[in-house]
């Protein structure tokens, strides 16, 4: 089996980087971080170019207007798009414009960001949601793992207002957030009490705030099908018609990893660039052997990240996805940490790009599918009987 790219596939991903580059390069990326605090992260014109370039309808057949392509195509671009630090719920509005949930998804005329529905099993904290202010429907994911995990986990869509949500500080200055309390008493579950199975009586606000920020592994709440509110479509047609929670919590993972990867490579970029131009004692820092090691640790966390990633995308493999997410979040938290040591103090301005890569990759790391899910996943898989 031939693993090497496809010259159409190669054209893809160089396409993909042409629109970054000129629709979202640094110029852009510094006056998107320096802006007003109040300024809307997701542009809505370069959301509607992501759309007409393909991003979010990639993976809907052809005979639904879409790309009909598959997974290895879409980890490609979103590579591209973790390389540039592209903002906004990119994997939320490929699900839901990939699948037909969302009405106006595919086209990038309708922003449509994610719920991971339920506490997080690790710490027991109320779900996140990103880019809630920007968004027009909310894909609300129920939980796949442990108890009750399968195919009949909840696919549903919501409005923004249907959430008891408040805003909080977030690390990456581009993925405003928004922590999740529950649903609006009118549109809860069926025990009425429309809050997350970790909140009491009387916590959070009742206002449905909005904002922005990755969802986080957690329990499913129950709860109705999916509704018609904010350019929400009951889930017709798409890609994949009846496609689980599970599956779609996957894929989300799959393609964080990617995100994780194009930043792991970057910030690498960054590092061997900086040491070829920085002068200490007469020579650039890059003929310092302890520099050298340092770059080539970054690049050998990159190209495993990529190769199980890639792998992963082949497969679907829940296993391998599972282990793409682990050693891609592993590969842009420890490259960004080092190209911040390789760039010394000047790494710590805040006019160097390199800390809005290392806060963007801690975000992603707490996104879908944790370093702790994960692990429990493959160990899970480890103690299954071997069918021969």
């Amino acid at each position: 089996m031939d693993f090497r790219l496809t010259a159409d596939q190669e054209a893809l991903r160089r396409g993909m980087r042409e629109l970054l580059a000129a629709r979202f390069g640094r110029e852009a990326l510094r006056a998107a971080v320096d802006g007003d605090e109040q300024q809307q992260v997701v542009d809505g014109r370069l959301w509607r170019e992501l759309g007409e370039a393909g991003l979010f309808a990639l993976r809907a057949p052809q005979s639904a207007g879409g790309v009909g392509l598959g997974l290895p195509e879409a980890v490609l671009l979103f590579e591209e798009a973790g390389r540039a630090l592209l903002p906004g719920p990119l994997v939320a509005s490929h699900l839901a414009g990939g699948t037909g949930l969302v009405a106006g998804a595919a086209d990038g005329s309708v922003v449509v960001t994610a719920l991971e529905e339920g506490p997080r099993p690790d710490c027991g904290a109320a779900p996140l949601v990103e880019h809630l202010d920007a968004a027009g429907a909310v894909l609300a994911l129920g939980e796949g793992y442990g108890a009750g995990a399968g195919e009949g986990c909840p696919v549903r869509v919501l409005a923004p207002g249907q959430l008891v949500a408040e805003p909080m500080r977030s690390v990456d200055p581009l993925s405003p957030l928004h922590r999740v309390h529950g649903l609006l008493p009118e549109q809860s579950p069926d025990d009425g009490s429309g809050r997350f199975a970790d909140e009491q009586p009387g916590s959070g606000n009742g206002d449905g705030g909005t904002g922005g920020g990755g969802a986080t592994d957690g329990g499913a709440t129950g709860g109705r099908g999916a509704t018609d509110g904010g350019g929400a479509s009951d889930g017709g047609g798409g890609r994949l018609g009846g496609v689980s929670a599970e599956v779609l919590r996957g894929e989300a993972a799959l393609l964080t990893a990617a995100l994780q990867l194009g930043s792991a490579c970057r910030t690498l970029e960054l590092a061997v660039g900086y040491a070829r131009e920085r002068e200490q004692f007469g020579r650039p820092i890059g003929a310092f052997q302890a520099v050298q090691h340092l770059c080539a640790e970054m690049l050998v966390r990159s190209e495993t990240a990529r190769s199980v990633v890639y792998a992963a995308a082949v497969t679907a493999d829940d296993e391998e996805i599972s282990a793409a997410k682990l050693l891609a979040d592993t590969a842009a938290v420890g490259n960004a940490r080092d190209c911040l040591q390789v760039h010394g103090g000047m790494g710590f301005t805040w006019e160097a790009d390199v800390h809005l890569h290392l806060k963007r990759a801690w975000l992603r790391a707490e996104q879908w599918r944790t370093a702790v899910a994960g692990e429990e996943r493959l160990a899970s898989a480890l103690l299954r009987p071997i069918c021969r």
